[in-house]
């Protein structure tokens, strides 16, 4: 007698993905990080106050014609404005050191061809008037990514604290590696000519940011949340490759797949959200994010150092009876 064929289980239907950029649920990160709450690492002790009436961004290295440009010249060339979100290396998993804003500048790739890059020239120097520097591939500025001497800030001039009148910023890079503040130079290099700041310090000579998820909601240790269906929502990022899919794990339990806002871009952070049948109890949550290459993030945990941190976020909480 042919035993009957075993049916093959029947898979978790995708949720749709939701067609705002936001989910709607309190206490998720904003879209957009307003510039006071915009996190700052500083190596300097205290904010350098720039004259722009005399500062000038110096262009240098290997380039055929090394030049001068002022912030008025710079701010006379046409503007490129994208939002993209940037995250410090030292960032623990689940950590506050991220920040999503909309910035205006101009294209790097446009200020180091104006004095011709030299064939050798394969590092890009970011150097700051207080003597903080960072080094990344000449590549970036020209791959496609956004990637730009930024002079604006969410629709204002940049604040002094997070670099006026000038600083980089690269896409898919962790800050200690590209986003230098308060810029002065922009120098062409070898790879191997030059290390910047944080390098000679332990940490890794390529910073490309890794694929991070975190848990806004519910809060670690909150007590106050209630029964029946609730929300478990957040933000996911893998700025320069997107993020394809965001998984909640509770209690132990199987992996869902929790529904997307609409991302702003492959730049940019996303908020998510899943929604589940609290019971009282004490509970606790994990979540995973896929980027649009097809990687899933680690379990983990890794530590920041030296590449940036790894691992699933989790938070446990409690719902009342």
């Amino acid at each position: 007698m042919t035993p009957e064929p075993t049916p093959e289980p029947t898979p978790e239907p995708t949720p749709a993905p939701l067609t705002t950029t936001t989910v709607g649920v309190d206490g998720v990160s904003p879209l957009v990080t307003p510039n006071n709450d915009f996190y700052r690492i500083d190596t300097a002790f205290s904010i350098p106050r720039v004259d722009v009436n005399t500062w000038q961004l110096n262009i240098t290295g290997l380039v055929e014609r090394p030049y001068s440009i002022s912030f008025a010249e710079l701010l006379g060339i046409s503007a490129f404005e994208e939002f993209i979100t940037l995250c410090c290396v030292s960032n623990q998993v689940g950590g506050e050191l991220i920040g999503n804003a909309r910035w205006q500048g101009v294209p790097i790739w446009h200020l180091i061809n104006h004095a011709g890059v030299k064939p050798e020239a394969t590092q890009i120097v970011g150097r700051s008037v207080d003597g903080f520097t960072v080094g990344f591939p000449r590549d970036v500025a020209f791959d496609g990514r956004p990637a730009l001497v930024a002079v604006g800030m969410n629709g204002e001039p940049l604040p002094f604290k997070h670099g006026f009148p000038a600083r980089l910023i690269v896409s898919g890079l962790y800050g200690y590696v590209s986003a230098t503040k308060w810029l002065q130079e922009i120098e062409l290099t070898t790879w191997e000519g030059f290390n910047g700041y944080w390098i000679p310090r332990g940490w890794s000579k390529q910073g490309p940011v890794k694929t991070q998820s975190r848990i806004d909601v519910p809060r670690p240790g909150s007590t106050g949340n209630r029964p029946g269906l609730q929300a478990i929502a957040g933000v996911a990022w893998a700025q320069n490759r997107g993020i394809s899919k965001v998984e909640v794990q509770v209690d132990g339990g199987d992996w869902q797949e929790a529904r997307l806002a609409l991302p702003i871009s492959q730049h940019t952070w996303v908020q998510w959200v899943h929604e589940w049948e609290a019971t009282p109890g004490t509970h606790i949550a994990r979540v995973r994010a896929t980027d649009a290459t097809g990687a899933t993030q680690p379990e983990g945990p890794r530590p920041p150092a030296p590449n940036g941190a790894e691992g699933w976020h989790q938070v446990s909480f409690q719902v009342a009876g």
